[in-house]
């Protein structure tokens, strides 16, 4: 332990006194948490420095929002000074909880934390948080139009961009807050017992492989996933798959006194309440025991979404919506960008972005939906840097028995080649995504159908999903005159 740190004052960690503090933020982000935290502990008085290994022209946005905070700016390297001689110390997400220079500063008997932690101490409303492999984002969003009839204002934050920090101020308990949280946010979290119970509702939609590149193996992944349920409230309730009850992490759940929703995708049901009382049975979202409206009322493209509509009905009811405005908001839903996104017809072909896959579990998920004639033409863009311990195999064979043609790109172009061929699915080889688009569009015939649904991350030649969606989509041509999508029909 440093000199310094023996005369440090202690810090709460329910509400720890910030006016005058010395506090370091570990990694500005690209999507707004790093800032937000920074901007927020600065108007709360505390001393900030901002420090991240990137450069100013990559950081260009996040220096350019905390112009005038009065927050100090490190960047290109980390300093000991920063971290042993802070009072708190708040790491981005995108750091792992292992990271030296955080082990430096704990040894140092500095505290850290998290920005989705400090939100939690303070927030006075109830908070709904959504977790999981694949939908959280969409259930997150739904879940949020859902509780707009009984909340003053509804906050929807986390993961899926930007801090709900800068909000305290205009926050009371008339409203309500939902936080999607990824298994980053959630294994950030300062350790059990130190945790504001402060969740209303947890809910998990499912825990799949991935993020292994992380957290080593499926085992910590989940450990990191079911962190979720450290944060739930005495009286709170979460719903979570059944196939998780027995899995490790998530084998006391009863404990909790939570229910459990079973979410395959096909029929969920929530247990301890009454068999299949989360049903999708014959066209009809039923949550126990009452019918909230036909699953054809929903616009959001994919089959697959219905599940995770079906999951956000669960949780408004449980929070209090009244079932006849769950009934009117159904068909207000609509799809989030990049998720089996109709597109249009481009030169005679229809095209479907589905940029947010990367993995191939998400990527089958979307070839189990809707994508026009389901034995129509089909070309599929794969691509980008194949994820660790993710298995091509299953995504081979289905494009196989799709009869799909695959374009396969980016780092992981062989191995997706490889794979391909090994099922017996067709499969050509394009230098990166604007040349995929390009050939997609070339040999699929009109009537059929172009899917973008990369299966890898974008990190190979992207620094997120969004951005190599854009690319693809920049490389398309004009929609045709008089083409109509989906949400036109």
């Amino acid at each position: 332990m440093s000199a310094s740190s023996t005369s440090r004052a202690p810090l709460s960690a329910v509400a720890p006194t910030l006016a005058g503090r010395r506090v370091t933020v570990m990694g500005l982000g690209l999507f707004g948490g790093g800032v937000g935290a920074a901007r927020w502990l600065a108007r709360e008085g505390a001393r900030v420095i901002a420090t991240d290994l990137r450069d100013a022209e990559t950081l260009a946005p996040a220096l350019s929002a905390l112009e005038g905070s009065g927050v100090e700016v490190h960047l290109g390297e980390h300093s000991a000074r920063d971290f042993e001689g802070a009072e708190l110390v708040v790491a981005n997400p995108a750091v792992s909880p292992s990271n030296p220079w955080l082990r430096r500063a704990r040894e140092a008997g500095v505290p850290v934390t998290s920005e989705v932690a400090l939100f939690l101490e303070r927030c006075p409303a109830p908070i709904a948080a959504v977790t999981g492999t694949q939908g959280k984002s969409s259930t997150s969003t739904w879940l949020a139009a859902f509780l707009a009839p009984i909340a003053r204002r509804v906050h929807l934050g986390g993961n899926i961009g930007g801090s709900l920090l800068e909000s305290l101020d205009t926050l009371d308990a008339r409203d309500h807050v939902v936080l999607e949280l990824s298994s980053y946010q959630l294994e950030a979290l300062p350790p059990r017992g130190t945790l504001p119970r402060a969740l209303s509702l947890a809910i998990v939609t499912n825990v799949l492989a991935d993020h292994l590149e992380r957290h080593g193996d499926v085992a910590e992944y989940t450990r990191a996933k079911a962190r979720i349920l450290e944060l739930v409230a005495p009286g709170g309730a979460a719903l979570l798959p059944r196939s998780l009850a027995g899995r490790p992490h998530f084998r006391h759940a009863a404990e909790f006194g939570l229910d459990v929703l079973e979410h395959d995708g096909n029929d969920p049901h929530v247990a301890g309440v009454a068999p299949a009382a989360l049903t999708l049975a014959d066209g009809r979202f039923r949550v126990c025991g009452e019918d909230l409206g036909p699953t054809g009322a929903v616009r959001a493209p994919g089959v697959f979404q219905h599940a995770n509509v079906l999951v956000a009905l669960a949780a408004a009811r449980r929070l209090g919506v009244p079932a006849a405005d769950l009934v009117r908001l159904v068909p207000t839903l609509v799809g989030l960008p990049h998720r089996v996104e109709d597109l249009g017809v481009r030169r005679g072909v229809r095209v479907i972005d589905n940029g947010v896959s990367t993995t191939p579990d998400s990527t089958v998920a979307a070839l189990a939906g809707s994508l026009g004639d389901p034995e129509g033409p089909l070309t599929v863009l794969l691509g980008g840097a194949a994820k660790r311990d993710l298995a091509l195999d299953g995504l081979a064979a289905t494009l196989a028995t799709r009869g799909a043609l695959a374009i396969v790109f980016g780092a992981a172009a062989e191995a997706l080649a490889a794979a391909c061929a090994a099922a017996g699915a067709r499969v050509e080889r394009a230098p990166d995504v604007r040349a995929a688009a390009a050939r997609g569009l070339a040999v699929t015939p009109r009537g059929g159908t172009l899917l973008f649904s990369p299966a890898c991350a974008s990190f190979d030649a992207w620094p997120n999903f969004e951005a190599r969606a854009q690319a693809f989509r920049a490389s398309l041509p004009a929609e045709d005159v008089g083409a109509t999508t989906d949400s036109d029909r």
